[in-house]
């Protein structure tokens, strides 16, 4: 059993917003000992599904919902993997969405340190995607989707 201090440490996340999830209802079998919350291994792990659920974008109202499917038993899996669906779905487009902004970045780096070692940006400016190195060509292409390039 763990204490709500060793918890806030474990997880990185400030006492008041533990208490919040128990008020909110995210731990329905969370045990106290003259009124101390005890956290066992079924918090930590409703607390690691929790994050991960918040992380992906999942309000605490859908959070809570999901927890109730959860005291509901085997009649809810196909909601509760639905969910789980859904926010994978989400954090892959995310995934993906930032990728392409990493993309530009680096492209970006690249391009800057090329106007820097010519002093100008006239001949960086004026290449096309097929002239640039194959690994920044293919970035370019990424983050640049609109040109018609090859998306790949």
């Amino acid at each position: 059993m763990y204490t709500i201090g060793q918890v806030s440490e474990m997880f990185d996340l400030p006492i008041s917003t533990l208490r919040y999830y128990d008020k909110e209802g995210l731990f329905p079998n969370l045990q106290r000992e003259s009124g101390i919350r005890k956290f066992g291994e079924k918090e930590i792990e409703a607390l690691r599904i929790i994050e991960c659920l918040k992380k992906s974008g999942l309000e605490i109202k859908d959070i809570k919902q999901f927890m109730q499917w959860c005291v509901q038993g085997s009649e809810t899996y196909e909601k509760r993997r639905e969910l789980f669906v859904r926010q994978k779905e989400k954090a892959e487009a995310d995934i993906e969405r930032m990728n392409r902004v990493l993309d530009l970045l680096e492209f970006k780096c690249w391009y800057y340190e090329q106007a820097i070692r010519d002093g100008n940006e006239d001949r960086v400016g004026a290449m096309k995607p097929e002239d640039m190195p194959e690994e920044i060509r293919g970035r370019y292409e990424r983050s640049h989707p609109e040109h018609g390039w090859k998306n790949g």
